[in-house]
């Protein structure tokens, strides 16, 4: 049996427009500039790591040192959030990271900055990372009644910041230099956690027992192996994360600029971009009864994206193709987003969307290590084929699954008070 969810729920026709509340706005505005500063971060990091002179692999080790926090802390933070409250947590991630981000920025300017150190920083940011991210599913449904139309928003907003941060941080470092763009990035967590402080009154569902750390971990793990539709998805999407996204993007990246140069590849990851933004529009307008069946469906159309580099088509076909597969990842995204967090208990929400969020990044790391070895045996051009091929029969047995297929649409949770005002 799992913890009953007594929240008072809503019709999505009787549902007000998150725009209409000033939670939401709050939120849309923290969430935009923290995604800001993330697309910023790897630009200005790389920037960085080559201009100390420590090359590729010091890029790869910062990266990793990032990373690796996040994967291993990211449980916890779902238990600190569901312990604390995600508002707490998520202001406090903010100034860590930004703490992080403006101790960076001084060693670049004061000294010669040593690898270690940037390591070390960046391992504190992926910690405060871990320790926010688990929160968000839990924010969503407390700042607006409308979940489905509040994470199309969401999406929207990922996409166009996916979209400028690089854009932002490379004049920054063009036009100024690499400390002042972590300054930039600083500024950008500070008014995310000053959108958030304005939140902890909500009426969160906090966990005030006094269970140690372990039981939480086990309790967030009896919540989500008690729906085989929530991990019949992660199962899932870590083979996709291995076989799809984690060769991807690499080797992706690698053949589109041999085949259509830097400019194009630039051109064709917009295009991708603009169909993230479109899947998010339909994502706000369109309402199945069956939002996991519509998801995965529109999550075939993403075997075209390692398919056109792996196939050499022209760059009209591949940019066209790359708007049509960001178009039915945005929408999965909203589907599964809005499933997750109208069908969760509050109480626990933070601690399961952990779990999804370990499952689905875990592996991704290691597709991105094997991904270079894999294509030096059988080329690049094969490995991405069979990850075209891998992403339909993994979406295809995605919906085999009955607990998937047959999970509808839960009546969306009321936030309780109406909040119109400004």
């Amino acid at each position: 049996m799992t913890i009953d969810d007594t929240t008072v729920q809503r019709e999505p026709d009787s549902l007000p427009s998150p725009w209409r509340s000033s939670r939401f706005r709050l939120f849309f505005t923290a969430r935009s500039t923290s995604l800001l500063a993330d697309g910023m971060l790897m630009v200005s990091l790389t920037t960085a790591v080559l201009g100390a002179g420590y090359g590729a692999a010091g890029v790869g080790y910062a990266l990793a040192a990032w990373m690796a926090p996040i994967v291993l802390l990211v449980l916890f933070g779902g238990v600190m959030a569901d312990r604390f409250t995600p508002q707490v947590m998520m202001v406090g991630a903010d100034v860590v990271r930004m703490v992080a981000m403006l101790a960076l920025a001084a060693l670049l300017v004061a000294t010669d900055v040593r690898l270690w150190q940037i390591m070390a920083l960046m391992a504190l940011s992926g910690a405060a990372t871990a320790m926010f991210q688990p929160g968000l599913a839990s924010m969503v449904p407390q700042v607006a009644q409308d979940i489905q139309r509040a994470n199309a928003l969401l999406r929207i907003a990922e996409a166009i910041c996916t979209l400028l941060g690089p854009g932002v941080a490379g004049l920054l470092v063009a036009y100024w230099d690499v400390a002042g763009s972590f300054v930039v990035i600083a500024a950008a967590y500070a008014l995310s956690a000053l959108g958030l402080a304005p939140l902890r009154k909500l009426s969160t569902a906090r966990d005030d027992s006094d269970a140690p750390m372990w039981q939480r971990l086990a309790t967030g793990w009896h919540e989500f192996r008690a729906r085989s539709w929530l991990w019949g998805v992660i199962a899932v999407w870590a083979v996709y994360g291995l076989f799809v996204f984690g060769p991807a993007l690499p080797l992706g990246a690698a053949l589109l600029t041999e085949q259509h140069g830097a400019s194009g590849y630039g051109w064709i990851a917009s295009a991708d971009g603009a169909g993230t933004i479109i899947g998010g529009l339909l994502g706000m307008r369109v309402r199945p009864r069956r939002p996991l069946v519509a998801g995965a469906c529109a999550m075939f159309f993403f075997a075209l994206n390692p398919l056109a580099p792996a196939l050499g088509w022209s760059f009209t076909v591949t940019a066209l193709t790359g708007v049509v597969a960001g178009c039915g990842f945005a929408f999965w995204g909203v589907m599964w987003a809005t499933s997750v967090q109208s069908h969760i208990p509050l109480a626990v929400l933070s601690r399961v969307s952990a779990y999804d969020v370990a499952g689905s990044i875990m592996v991704i790391p290691l597709g991105r290590a094997l991904a270079g070895p894999a294509a030096e045996s059988f080329g690049a051009d094969r490995v991405l084929l069979f990850s075209s091929v891998m992403s339909f029969v993994l979406i295809a047995v995605m919906l085999c699954v009955p607990a998937i297929r047959g999970l509808g649409r839960a009546p969306e949770r009321s936030t309780g008070k109406e909040d119109g005002g400004g």
